[in-house]
Parts: structure tokens; sequence; C-alpha cells
């Protein structure tokens, strides 16, 4: 069993023609901007979004990507993309599921870690930023308070 995550966001994808092959399939590479469009949303959800990251002075690349497909995503189809994040303190783990909108059937199962480099000197960071421990801490306090 995957490991939940403590917060997470979703979008819906409905997978466009210049996104398929021949067969009307999702070409494997665009999974990855299906991710991206997930991540986005879970981190404008906690205030800490990558406009917010550099203003930190920090970038946060992919160093990890981990993609186990199930089922194909096809032209026209309404995917949904959950996104759930694992851990925060020393890297940004995410979790994804992708899904088929009317029915439920999972498609894709994915993974992504991330971790802060300083902008001024290009170092990778061994402890998370105090900006995104306090942006999760916030968004985990308004969720007990819910």
């Amino acid at each position: 069993m995957r490991k939940r995550g403590v917060l997470g966001a979703e979008v819906r994808i409905k997978v466009p023609f210049y996104d398929v092959d021949t067969l009307h399939v999702a070409w494997h590479g665009h999974y990855a901007k299906y991710l991206e469009e997930a991540r986005c949303a879970l981190l404008d959800s906690i205030g800490y979004n990558y406009d917010a990251m550099r203003a930190d002075g920090y970038a946060w690349p992919v160093i990890d990507l981990h993609i186990r497909y199930a089922r194909p995503a096809r032209f026209g189809q309404s995917i949904t993309v959950r996104a759930e994040m694992v851990e925060w303190r020393n890297r940004l783990l995410i979790n994804y599921l992708l899904t088929d909108t009317e029915t439920g059937t999972r498609l894709t199962r994915a993974s992504t870690a991330q971790i802060a480099v300083l902008l001024a000197t290009g170092e990778m960071q061994m402890i998370a930023p105090a900006g995104l421990i306090s942006a999760v801490e916030n968004a985990l306090n308004r969720t007990k308070a819910a």
C-alpha cells in the first residue's frame, strides 16, 4: 500500500489530441506534464508555489520521478490527477494517482522527489527551507481547524 500524504490537491485534465499517438493513447512522456499540473495545484493550496520558492531564494528541481502505468489515458478522456505530499522536511516527496474521472479506474501511479537548491550558490540543501516547512505547518493547522 502506498503511503498517504498529509495534504493533497487534484486537477482534472481532458487528454488533448496533441498528447496522443496514432492509436489515440497519451504518449508516456506527457504524464510528467500532468503530474506538474497537480503538483502546482498542491503547492498553490499551501501558499508556497514556484514564485514563493524563488522569492525565498530556492529552486526545487525534480531529482527523482517514478511512474507506473496500469492503463492508458486516451484522447478526449477526462482524467483526475491527485497529488499528495508525503515528505517535506528534507525533500519534497509527492505521490500521485491518475484515474478516469467517470469511473474512478486507476490509470497510473507516480511519485516525484524534489530538493531545495539555494539560488545564490547552487548548493543542494539537506534540510527544507523554513518557508516550505512553515507553509506546510500552516496548511496542516488550517486542515485540523476545519
